[in-house]
């Protein structure tokens, strides 16, 4: 086993206390009693009960969480869609372009993504509201889905597939017991990326939303200004709790898939 040296040490110490030390303040802060956010007065639970009587944040946590619900499944059924034509259909006509169109939203600034589908909106008409965001979501989250799972299928042994269609399968169905089990976490890992892509998002969200579908990241932009209150705090510490549950959730599963995958192989091994 390499051992790390001191420069590594440091610099990984460094690194995780630059990102994690805000957040462990944020949520204690959270259980303060005062009202101001930088002066401890003690421990209370206050701020999450108002919290949860705070009917804008609620409606806007609602909102936020069917947008990201619904645009994280399209953006993951999509992805996976382009990412097996990218890697099995080989070379067709306008390959170039399609993947292209796929990996653009990686390296487009989220201000112009977002004027062009605003501009596409009220070009065709359609009324902004919780609709358009999941469309706006779901197209730039896409391409990310797309890049785990074509990793993922790049190391994929095709031969599973192609004893499976020897055997008597369809190719629909060799994906659906085959391939599909496989790839299993890329596609749940895709799936989560793409539900926090749309948690976080605000400059995206705040062109193509309208007043019925306002997000979360868009109530607290909104709320900061004029100042920042122990109730974002107490929102801020349920929404790391929530995705670091979803994380954790996550991680079992796909380690659980990887285990019974290896033990499959391993049988099949001794089989043959």
């Amino acid at each position: 086993m390499t051992r790390l040296s001191w420069f590594n040490t440091v610099s990984l110490t460094l690194g995780f206390a630059f990102l994690y030390i805000p957040m462990i303040i944020l949520v204690i802060f959270s259980f303060n009693e005062s009202k101001l956010v930088t002066v401890w007065a003690g421990f209370s639970t206050k701020w999450y009960g108002e919290l949860l009587q705070n009917e804008a944040f609620l409606d806007a946590a609602w909102v936020t969480l069917k947008v990201a619900v619904f645009s994280s499944t399209l953006a993951t059924v999509l992805g996976t869609m382009a990412a097996y034509v990218l890697v099995r259909g080989g070379r067709f006509a306008g390959r170039t372009l399609f993947s292209g169109m796929i990996y653009a939203p990686l390296v487009m600034p989220e201000v112009i993504t977002g004027l062009s589908l605003l501009l596409l909106f009220i070009g065709i008409g359609l009324d902004r509201g919780v609709l358009t965001v999941v469309m706006a979501h779901t197209t730039f989250s896409m391409c990310y889905v797309s890049v785990v799972v074509s990793s993922r299928l790049m190391t994929f042994d095709r031969s599973l597939e192609e004893a499976a269609l020897d055997l008597g399968c369809s190719p629909g169905e060799a994906f659906r017991l085959i391939t599909l089990p496989i790839i299993a976490p890329a596609v749940i890992s895709g799936w989560l990326l793409a539900f926090a892509l749309s948690l976080d998002d605000l400059v995206i969200a705040s062109f193509t939303t309208g007043p019925s579908a306002t997000t979360l990241p868009i109530k607290i932009f909104s709320s900061i200004r004029l100042g920042v209150s122990p109730e974002i705090n107490a929102l801020s510490t349920l929404m790391i709790a929530v995705v670091t549950v979803g994380v954790i959730a996550a991680s079992l599963v796909s380690k659980r898939q990887m285990v019974r995958q290896r033990r499959d192989e391993q049988a099949a091994a001794r089989t043959a």
